[in-house]
Order: C-alpha cells, then structure tokens, then sequence
C-alpha cells in the first residue's frame, strides 16, 4: 500500500482479481450487458435513499427527484453513469468497490475451470455487478458522496483492472455516485447517444426510475426570421434531457401490457443474474389486503445456496416506494431461490422487520406465495427434461420443504426426485408416483435405502433380495434424504420403509413357502447365531439370520428408530457427540463363509473370523471401523 496525503493505493481482494479475469474474457460476447447492471446498481442507490429518508427527509438535502443520468464524451472516449441515491463513504467504497463480501466466494472461485463458456455460465450463480464496467473500460473511475455528508468527505476511487485501485477524498457538490468508464480503444461505439439509447431500452425500460440523458434534437431557428416561400425554415441544434425508458414499475402494469422479453429483463434487474428465469408468476389481489406479486423460478442456483450466511427473500414495496432487500418473511428458506418483488398496500412506510413477523398482511402474502411458488415448480415438473434441469439445480432446497413446511407436505412430497434400483446412473428422475405406479401386485411398501454415493447404494448388499423378486428400491444419496424420511413416513397410503433398518418384511409379496424354509432355517442355526453373539459381544445389539441376502456373508442394519451409519458419521464430523448406536448384524445362511464358520472347531478362529464378517459388513454400508489397524491383523491371521 502507498499513500500521498490522503490518496492511498490498495491491492483488490483475491477473489476480485480473479472475478476481474473472469469477467473481461468469458462475458465479451455479451459485453453490452455493462450498462444494465450499472444501472441496476444506480436504481438500487436510489431505492435505499428513498427509505433511509422516510426516517431522515434531510438526506434528500432539497433534491427529491431521484434518477440515473448517462452522459458522454466521444472525443474522450468516456461514459459516465451518475445517481443522485445514497451514495458511498470511504470504507464503503472499499469495502464494496475492493473486496466480495459474499459468503463462500473463495470456494465458489476455485471451482472456476478456465473454460471461457462454462466460466461465463457460473457468473450468472454469483452475480455481475460493478465489475462488468470492465468489460468495456481499461480505467474506471467513481466519484461518490454518502447522502448526508459533507462535501470535502467525498471520495474518488481509480482503478485499471489491474490487481489495485488507489482512493482519495474529494469535493463533491452532490450526493450520491458517478461512475466514468474510460473506454476501451475498441469499444468507443458506446460514447454515442444512438448507441447508449439502444442499450439502455433493450436491458433498463422497465427500471422504475427515470434514466436521463442528454440529446441533440434540431429544431426552427426562430432567430433567422420567416423562410421565403418554397424554402424549408432554417434549423437549429439544441440540448435537453430525456427520459429514454419507460420508469414505470413493471410489476404495476397489466400482464397483457408486458412482454416475455420485458420480464425477462426485470428478473436480471432484480436478481443480477446473468441468464433468463425458467418461468414466473404475476399475480393482482385486491379485496381485504390489496398485493401485488412477481415471482421468477431461476434457470441456476447462485454459488451459495446452501451457505447458512446465505441471504435471500423479495423486494419489498409499499405502494411502489422500495422498502427492503431480501424480505425473507414471505417465503419459507427451502423456497429460498424463487426471486421477485412484493408491493403491498396494507403495510406501513416505515415497516421493519419485527413487524413483518407479526403481521397478519405478511401472513397472508406469504401463504399466496409458497401456493404460486409451488404451483410454477409443479407446472414446471409436467416436462420431464426442463425439470430433471431444475431438480439437478434446487432439488435438495426443495426437499428440505418436507422437514420445514407439515402444512404443504404432501404437495411437495409429490415433486421430490430420486434415483432408484431402474437407473442406470445417478441422475434423480424417479417420483413417488412413478414408484407407486410400478409397485408389484400385494405390494404395500415403497422401499429405499440411503448412502453416501450412487454406487455404494446401488452395490448394497441389502438390495440383493429386491433384485432377485424385481422389487424397485429407492436410492437415496444426498445427506439430507435421511431427514426427509424421518419426516416422509408414508405417500399415498404407501409406508416408506428403508430397506437397511429393522427387521425385513416383504408382505404378501413373501410366499408361503419361503416363510416356512426361513423358519426351519432359523431353528437350525440358533447354536451358531448364540455362538457368534457370544463372540463379538458388545459390538453389536443383536446377531440373526438373515433372509435379505443372496450372494453376501452378512450385513449390517440398524433398529428401526436409529440413525443409519452414514448419518451417524456426518453428525460426528459436524462435531456432534453421538450417543453410542450398535447394529443388528445379520448372516446368510447358504453362503459359504457361513457355511465353514459353522463347523468352525478352533474359537480363536471362529472369534477372528466372526470379526472380520462384521467388519466387512460395515464397510459395505460406508461406515468406518474403529480399528483398522486390527482389523487388518485379524485378515492377515485368517490368510496364515
């Protein structure tokens, strides 16, 4: 860091840097999108003006009418984007200009790959923003004053792009910020007034605030007197503002009056996104509580989605005055991707957030929401291939609606996705319904069984008894499925029953036969089961035959109210103490391990051989053995 008297020169934060990189290379085909989130980001000063103010009208310091102006230079080769909203301090200005204060940003940048058109798509998962200016502009210069402030308090920020910026106090006559893009020696196209009109309607029509620029218009030079007949009346250049979008709040307007492009655009507004929403909801309620909702299903989740720090919610409005970000009162966090605005006006200006969490409005907006929220994804689910898309993208947040909303559980149940005993990859298309559907006749249970990857569930033994009668079996991987079981117990009328816990039972789809042959069997081997009890003593709850294998030596499961294996382990990695679970270990009786351990005459043999038995078993389910080291001695002893 440098410093000359009160300018200072100060390195971007990493992930900038990066970001930076990222951004001039993979977005240049879409460079033109600059202005729009440069905008964005104006409209959104303002919006935060205009509430702080309605606690202290003195940030208005006598100027109310809030705008963006663009203005130009073509022989400078300069655009510069100017709000009159809140404005930036020093330390604001460096932390939101240097540094991304973004939850998980440093993760988020190591899965970056390097492949221009991969790299480009993350970039709409985190988010544009300022640092697409330089996409056009080799400098960039901001000039800012917080609304409030003192003019000698204002600050100038200058950087190149380049790994560091220097920031310096200035005078600055007018609250809020200028940004001045020193164009590129190839992007001087944009230092035109047609140009910077064509952008500014294509991305920022619908921005609910004026975007004003200064144009060229001719008009009858009155000072050349009357034109002799036949001749055209002589002409004059002159200067004036326009107001080149539409300002008017999308939302307001009629459905019929807004096109999908304009929507489309709106979503990118609001979300900084950088591709188009996958569908939305635009809905007028008027009767007790007058609303107004605009709801968009993302086409990708944002790179956090699931960090606890993750902020999410809708904008709100009060009668158009913008009032919050990231209202989270009207949605439940398992619909936490779903982006959008609200405009109410049943609720007071100076609303907090205290009073959003009693208040019966808020209450019933919200219950509008998670309906029209639900409703798009379940339209959305009619196409097989968009919402295999969507699941791949927000189906663990979806499932956590399960455990979080009781009150809509059955129609969430219906939109959940698996992989099952069909699949031949992990790819999660298998509904309830489906699965019902295909259920074999006598059949009163849908059957799953959870692990830590497709392969190892897929390679289970516990499955071996399902393959051999054709019963389908869900596939549970991802670590929150074990809590929506717990939650889940039953859809349509069916039990769900996971197939590594408790004792097996096929119902009527078990023969009579094969109930009697399992019987005898047990009968016939209660001296070995006694015998291995006896050896692994406190390892285990319980030792018995087995009927759920067909080609292992043994398994284990767990009773039918504990924690599987995998559970168990994730809980203790978060630092959880567990109390101490032990499994049922069960043993094939027509396998010949099992055969030989029954006429097993040396016990230390028959104690060795029992362990590793078990310790196979666990490691089949993914769990983790206590002692490797012993476990390995014990193999070794039993090969000698």
């Amino acid at each position: 860091m440098t410093v000359e008297a009160n300018k200072e020169t100060l390195g971007f934060q990493t992930e900038v840097k990066q970001l930076l990189n990222l951004m001039i290379n993979s977005l240049y085909s879409n460079k033109e999108i600059f202005l729009r989130e440069l905008i964005s980001n104006a409209a959104d000063a303002s919006d935060k003006l205009r509430f702080e103010a309605l606690e202290n009208d003195k940030l208005m310091e006598g100027d109310p009418e809030l705008r963006v102006r663009i203005s130009f230079d073509e022989k400078k080769k300069t655009v510069t984007i100017s709000d009159n909203g809140i404005g930036m301090n020093r330390d604001e200005a460096v932390l939101n200009l240097g540094t991304i204060a973004k939850s998980g940003t440093k993760s988020f940048m190591e899965s970056l790959t390097g492949d221009q058109v991969k790299d480009a798509q993350l970039i709409g998962q985190f988010g544009v923003g300022f640092y697409s200016a330089f996409i056009v502009a080799d400098e960039v210069t901001v000039e800012t004053r917080r609304a409030g402030a003192k003019n000698d308090t204002a600050v100038r920020w200058v950087s190149k792009g380049d790994g560091e910026y220097t920031i310096e106090t200035i005078d600055k006559a007018t609250r809020g910020t200028d940004i001045i893009l020193h164009l590129k020696k190839d992007e001087k196209e944009y230092a035109s007034e047609h140009r910077l009109r064509e952008v500014i309607k294509k991305y920022s029509d619908h921005i609910n605030l004026p975007v004003v620029m200064k144009v060229t218009k001719q008009v009858p030079d009155e000072s050349a007197g009357e034109p002799k007949e036949g001749e055209m009346p002589a002409m004059k250049d002159v200067t004036e503002d326009e107001t080149i979008n539409d300002a008017k709040a999308l939302w307001a307007l009629s459905k019929a009056d807004i096109s999908a492009d304009e929507y489309k655009e709106f979503y990118k507004h609001i979300s900084h996104d950088y591709s188009d929403p996958t569908s939305w909801s635009h809905n007028k309620v008027e009767g007790k509580f007058d609303y107004t909702t605009l709801l968009y299903l993302p086409a990708r989740a944002p790179f956090d989605l699931f960090e606890m720090e993750q902020k999410n919610g809708l904008k709100l409005y009060i009668q158009r005055v913008f009032i919050m970000d990231e209202a989270d009162n009207f949605l439940p966090r398992y619909l936490r991707f779903i982006k959008g605005v609200v405009d109410c006006k049943d609720l007071p200006l100076n609303v907090s957030r205290e009073i959003l969490q009693r208040s019966a409005v808020v209450d019933k907006i919200r219950g509008a929401c998670i309906k029209r929220s639900l409703d798009m994804i379940t339209k959305l689910s009619k196409d097989a291939e968009k919402y295999a898309e969507f699941w791949a993208q927000f189906g663990n947040a979806v499932k956590e609606g399960i455990v979080e909303d009781s009150e809509n559980k059955d129609k969430i149940a219906k939109l959940l996705r698996f992989a099952s005993t069909n699949s031949e990859t992990p790819v999660q298309n298998v509904s309830l319904e489906a699965y019902v559907d295909r259920m074999k006749d006598k059949q009163d249970t849908i059957y799953f069984l959870s692990g830590e990857s497709f392969n190892a569930v897929k390679n289970s033994p516990h499955l071996e008894v399902f393959r051999k009668k054709g019963i389908e079996v869900l596939l549970l991987t991802d670590r929150i499925d074990e809590w929506v079981t717990t939650h889940l117990t039953e859809f349509d009328g069916k039990k769900l029953q996971s197939v590594a816990k408790g004792e097996l039972n096929l119902g009527d789809v078990e023969d009579k036969e094969e109930e009697k042959k399992n019987e005898e069997v047990k009968t016939e081997f209660e001296g070995i089961i006694k015998q291995i009890k006896e050896a692994l003593g406190e390892k285990v709850s319980d030792v018995r035959i087995t009927h759920r294998l067909t080609d292992s030596p043994a398994c284990v499961v767990m009773n039918d109210n504990d924690m599987s294996l995998q559970m168990q382990q994730l809980f203790k990695q978060a630092g959880q103490e567990m109390p101490a679970t032990k499994p049922i270990f069960e043993v094939n009786p027509e396998h010949e391990l099992i055969q030989r351990l029954k006429s097993e005459q040396d016990d230390s043999r028959f104690a060795n051989l029992s362990e590793v038995l078990l310790g196979e078993a666990i490691l089949a389910e993914g769990g983790k053995l206590d002692d490797p080291a012993g476990f390995v001695r014990q193999i070794n002893e039993l090969l000698k």
